[in-house]
């Protein structure tokens, strides 16, 4: 019995000094954690390859600026975005900022932002959204910045390495100056809306043949990745889109004009667009598909 007893004893002993790693709890923020303030809970969610693209709604308030862009992109979305590639404070670009979604996001998630917008109305529409639909409930609004300009001008002012985190989705070449088809009539041309981005010769949009499209969008996004600090993200939201016959995979092709750019891909996620109408393209001729997602480019500055 006394053998038994020291030896139990001794087993005692070592436990004392051995470290037992311990489950940290699901909603605990680890100190680890450079790039967001996010918990393993809210974590984990946000790695999922497709998202279901999440708005307002067409009937809701706040929905009102937000119509007036012909290619809007949903604030909340953005959100998701800045919430895990960036802490409360760092500082968020978006060299394409339309009518400001990023900068609603940013105020709203407590970010520091800057929006870069070639088109006066837009850039407009931008201060009056969030002096509408942000206000100053949130404090941040102050610290959202629009800046009317062309991009490759603007950006050259910016400080290199200033940048924690860059987002945007930027023009998809020509696409909106095609003939109005049956759901840019049906949404926009019946509510006299705007349908393109406008004559501007400077907007990516009027560049006549893809491939300089192309190499002037990753031109003007590789003076982002001077801007951002080494080691931070980039998320690009496009969509692939048809040239008449041609399937044109211009996530792809971004993705690889980018990485000769210095950037590295570290992901792709698919956006689900369910609520979007299906219109009957090629029938009864030929399969034309109805495009219902868009897909974000997750790419990352070496440290």
């Amino acid at each position: 019995m006394k053998n038994k007893k020291n030896k139990s004893s001794s087993i005692a002993k070592v436990l004392e000094v051995i470290p037992i790693a311990v489950q940290p709890p699901i909603n605990h923020v680890d100190l680890r954690n450079a790039l967001n303030n996010l918990s393993a809970k809210e974590w984990i969610p946000e790695t999922i390859s497709v998202w279901n693209q999440k708005g307002l709604g067409a009937g809701h308030a706040d929905a009102r600026i937000e119509k007036e862009h012909p290619a809007p992109f949903s604030y909340t979305d953005i959100s998701r975005l800045i919430r895990f590639f960036t802490k409360k404070g760092e500082m968020v670009l978006d060299p394409f900022v339309g009518i400001g979604s990023t900068l609603k996001a940013c105020a709203l998630e407590e970010r520091k932002g800057i929006g870069i917008e070639l088109n006066p109305r837009f850039a407009k529409l931008s201060r009056e959204r969030l002096a509408k639909e942000v206000g100053d409930i949130f404090s941040t609004v102050g610290e959202q910045t629009v800046i009317e300009g062309d991009a490759r001008k603007v950006l050259k002012t910016l400080k290199p390495n200033s940048l924690d985190f860059v987002v945007t989705s930027p023009p998809y070449w020509s696409i909106l100056k095609k003939k109005a088809d049956h759901k840019v009539k049906q949404a926009r041309v019946s509510h006299g809306l705007a349908k393109d981005y406008g004559s501007d010769p400077r907007d990516l949009g009027n560049v006549e043949k893809y491939d300089e499209f192309l190499v002037e969008l990753g031109a003007i996004l590789g003076q982002c990745v001077l801007a951002l600090k080494p080691g931070k993200y980039m998320a690009v939201i496009v969509s692939d889109f048809r040239d008449k016959s041609k399937f044109i995979m211009f996530h792809a092709d971004l993705a690889r004009e980018m990485e000769e750019r210095g950037l590295e891909m570290r992901g792709l996620k698919v956006l689900y667009q369910r609520h979007k109408k299906i219109f009957p393209y090629g029938y009864p001729y030929a399969y034309v598909p109805n495009i219902h997602n868009q897909f974000i480019l997750i790419l990352q500055k070496p440290k």
